[in-house]
């Protein structure tokens, strides 16, 4: 398979992931107006949406980013042509049976889409061993929890336990935040050392001992939230996780990149993790904020700003063009932003129902956006690459 797509990870996962998303957004918003099913009518409306945003959009987004990464930061060898294509494939058929559960049995269903995540983790686990830093090893296990949250949502989806769902779309909301704070804190300060450095200015070497800490206390937010701690413990691990994020965060000097949109998106994105956690530890304390208002602010505010950056940046570096920002993803990320208050002023219940249809179009209008700004350049090949 020489065609351009399957040269590179994050072509045919980006490009998917960026039209599945805003597909996936229409599709959940039209069943919530009762126009029609999502997977069938099989699933309440909350879950179905829920799973698909995670394993069908953020886990696309994942894949185009850790089958980039890992190969860059560890001298491997690319994934290309014929198993990448695999990869995908298993992706896109886990789409279509999760769409089509009115109609497939459940465990064909579960089968097809829990397929990709351990066929994932098999071939990115030769790819680790000649990373950088061993901190690239705390990949896997949050890949094997969301590999596992997927089987356990179908298996609790068999016995028809909601809770159970629910339960397994939060551990791998939780895998997802463990994978966020990992390549957050190792992309963003990254690229902004070399920002700062290029400018004549002090940047910040990573500090090895609050980057493990910081992974060990997300781990502890993580069983607290999954194990039903008592609300003091759930409070403490996160509102502790989020003091490590701060000191992290504050070592970046992100202040100083304000110029540059494809680092303070990065900067901005990472706020809104703390701000996430933030407010975990405060409906944990009590405080007038619904338990999963942090979520929204996750998946919405830090991850969409993170991944419209990110997913940009490496569509530009990767196939050899200079990081310049269209003008229209300036208006996109401001619209993520945008999004992301709307959706959390909803779940604050200080906005209406038209704040709901907003954000939901505003999110998918950025994605929409980046397919169809660099798109072209996913599917076409590489031109040479520019000097740093």
């Amino acid at each position: 398979m020489r065609t351009a797509l399957w040269q590179s990870g994050f072509r045919p996962f980006f490009l998917g992931g960026a039209l599945y998303g805003p597909l996936l957004i229409a599709l959940w918003y039209g069943a919530r107006l009762g126009l029609w099913t999502l997977a069938g009518g099989a699933l309440a409306l909350p879950l179905a949406h829920a799973h698909e945003l995670l394993f069908g959009f953020a886990v696309a987004i994942v894949c185009g980013v850790l089958l980039t990464a890992l190969p860059s930061w560890s001298g491997a060898r690319e994934l290309r042509g014929a198993p990448l294509a695999l990869l995908a494939g298993l992706w896109l058929a886990g789409r279509a049976a999760f769409l089509l559960l009115g109609r497939l049995p459940l465990a064909l269903a579960a089968l097809i889409d829990c397929a990709l995540l351990p066929v994932l983790g098999a071939l990115l686990l030769p790819t680790l061993g000649g990373a950088r830093w061993r901190l690239f090893f705390w990949t896997l296990p949050p890949l094997v929890g969301l590999a596992g949250a997927n089987i356990a949502f179908y298996f609790a989806a068999a016995r028809g336990s909601g809770d159970g769902m629910r339960w397994a779309v939060e551990l791998g909301i939780d895998a997802l935040a463990f994978l966020y704070s990992l390549y957050g804190g190792l992309l963003t300060p990254a690229f902004t050392r070399s920002y700062l450095r290029a400018r004549g200015e002090r940047a910040a070497a990573i500090l090895v001992p609050l980057e493990y800490a910081t992974a060990l206390a997300m781990v502890a937010f993580a069983a607290a939230d999954l194990l039903g701690a008592a609300p003091g413990w759930v409070a403490g691990t996160a509102l502790g996780v989020c003091a490590l994020h701060v000191w992290r965060c504050a070592r970046w000097r992100g202040w100083r990149t304000a110029a540059e949109p494809l680092l303070w998106t990065l900067h901005l994105g990472y706020a809104w993790f703390i701000l996430a956690l933030a407010l975990r530890g405060a409906a944990a304390l009590g405080a007038a904020v619904p338990a999963d208002a942090w979520i929204h602010a996750f998946t919405v505010g830090a991850l969409g700003l993170t991944m419209a950056s990110l997913m940009t940046r490496v569509a530009l570096r990767h196939t050899g063009r200079a990081l310049r920002v269209h003008p229209a993803m300036h208006i996109a990320y401001l619209a993520v932003l945008a999004a992301a208050l709307l959706r959390l002023g909803y779940a604050e219940r200080a906005f209406g129902e038209a704040a709901v249809l907003s954000s939901a179009l505003l999110w998918g209008g950025t994605f929409l956006a980046y397919a169809a700004l660099y798109g072209p350049m996913l599917v076409a090949p590489s031109l040479p690459r520019p000097a740093p």
